[in-house]
């Protein structure tokens, strides 16, 4: 029996081991081997959720929870959490942002911290929605928020679901971050506020019909629905399950592996190289910070042009 194996057989708490051993021991051996076997088995689909802060986006992946496990899907949930300056961990924890079963075995949801990443995801997201993508069918990633800079979720996902809301000026915010280009779906939330609702949903399809061009491709479906009545939460539902059904071209999961790959490596190494340049006291206060890059920058260009790899 290989890992993964293993892990599937070994229910949530072996999942959850799993998770906090990616986090942990980072580029251990059984880790990667586990995520390379994780990585070639691509069951699931995976949903990207994103939207400004209290457009509701927990409260509505609780209500797609409930409908696509009625529909029979089996949902991993990862939810992006701002961090705390003090202990660095998720300052919201799943118990009190999901509503779920625990009994249920197919629904597991899992909290990450931000810390410093300004894209709207940890570090960790991608490692641990590999590892989710191989055990169930659709594993939804929630985004800290978005803005002009956290748009790293189109990265990642197969599908990018972008939520507004009504009455809040979304359309005219999103178009201004450019972040028009980034979902294949638009949902308005709390539809039940009538009129609103409507007149945000017809703002957003006047604003993704300027986008299309640039995407390249047919503006966004725009649906609406509301958490709090159910209604249209079904539609959402089925819509995704669609999406799911018509598979990802393995030529973009290996354009997802290779970005992470490359983000993951840029950010890895100038950590250990800043770290590596404070202990050889060479980030000094002598001379300005522009003049100490300067110098700095140049004796890496060297180092690397003599280095043999």
């Amino acid at each position: 029996m290989n890992a993964l194996d293993t892990l599937k057989s070994g229910g949530k708490r072996a999942l959850a081991d799993a998770l906090n051993a990616i986090e942990a021991q980072a580029g251990e051996a059984s880790v990667t081997a586990l995520l390379d076997e994780a990585y070639d088995a691509p069951r699931g689909h995976v949903l990207g959720l994103t939207g400004p802060p209290g457009v509701g986006k927990s409260t509505l992946i609780s209500a797609l929870i409930r409908a696509l496990r009625d529909e029979g899907a089996t949902v991993g949930v990862i939810a992006v959490d701002p961090s705390s300056r003090s202990s660095r961990g998720a300052l919201l924890g799943d118990r009190t942002r999901f509503v779920t079963d625990p009994a249920d075995k197919g629904v597991f949801v899992r909290s990450m911290a931000a810390r410093d990443r300004l894209g709207g995801l940890s570090e960790m997201t991608y490692p641990a929605l590999v590892l989710m993508r191989a055990l169930y069918d659709i594993v939804i990633v929630e985004t800290v928020g978005v803005g002009q800079s956290e748009t790293d979720i189109a990265d990642i996902a197969d599908t990018v679901v972008l939520c507004a809301q009504p009455g809040s000026g979304d359309a005219l915010q999103f178009m201004k971050a450019g972040v028009m280009e980034i979902p294949d779906m638009v949902v308005v939330t709390k539809a039940d506020l009538g009129q609103l609702a409507l007149r945000a949903v017809a703002d957003l399809k006047g604003a993704l019909s300027l986008a299309a061009g640039r995407r390249g491709s047919a503006a966004p479906q725009v649906l609406s629905c509301s958490a709090y009545t159910g209604q249209g939460i079904a539609e959402l539902a089925a819509a995704l399950l669609r999406r799911a059904g018509e598979g990802v071209d393995s030529g973009h999961r290996r354009v997802q592996g290779a970005h992470w790959l490359r983000t993951h490596l840029a950010e890895a190494f100038g950590r250990e190289g800043v770290e590596r340049l404070r202990r050889a006291g060479l980030l000094g206060h002598e001379s300005t910070p522009f003049g100490q890059a300067a110098e700095l920058a140049s004796r890496f260009r060297r180092a690397i042009e003599s280095a043999e790899l």
